[in-house]
């Protein structure tokens, strides 16, 4: 299993979302970059405007759980940041959409 921590720090957030590599889903974007550790960091954003607090952190949860069945593919040593489209429908969401557009985008990561 690979070790993986989240990502806290505005600072952080904003170093990934400036300076990393972006790759797009259907309902997922996602910012990438190298941080030469022994581990992944990840972080994930929802804005407060899309939804409440209880479906946010629902989101939140999706999104780690089919990162975490997919972190293999990406290796040791990566930032990501991932953030839920604004255009998207929060109700429509499902685990099965979310895991298909993560899976998509650790694939595109993963060839880097």
């Amino acid at each position: 299993m690979i070790k993986t921590e989240m990502l806290k720090k505005n600072y952080e957030f904003r170093f990934v979302l400036t300076k990393g590599k972006y790759y797009s889903g259907e309902y997922i974007e996602a910012f990438f970059i190298k941080n030469n550790l022994n581990k992944n960091k990840i972080g994930i954003a929802i804005s407060k405007k899309q939804a409440k607090a209880v479906k946010r952190n629902y989101l939140k949860r999706l999104i780690k759980e089919s990162y975490r069945l997919n972190e293999k593919v990406t290796g040791v040593g990566n930032s990501i940041v991932f953030l839920v489209k604004k255009r998207a429908n929060i109700d429509e969401i499902s685990f099965e959409k979310i895991q298909k557009d993560v899976v998509k985008i650790l694939a595109e990561i993963g060839q880097v």
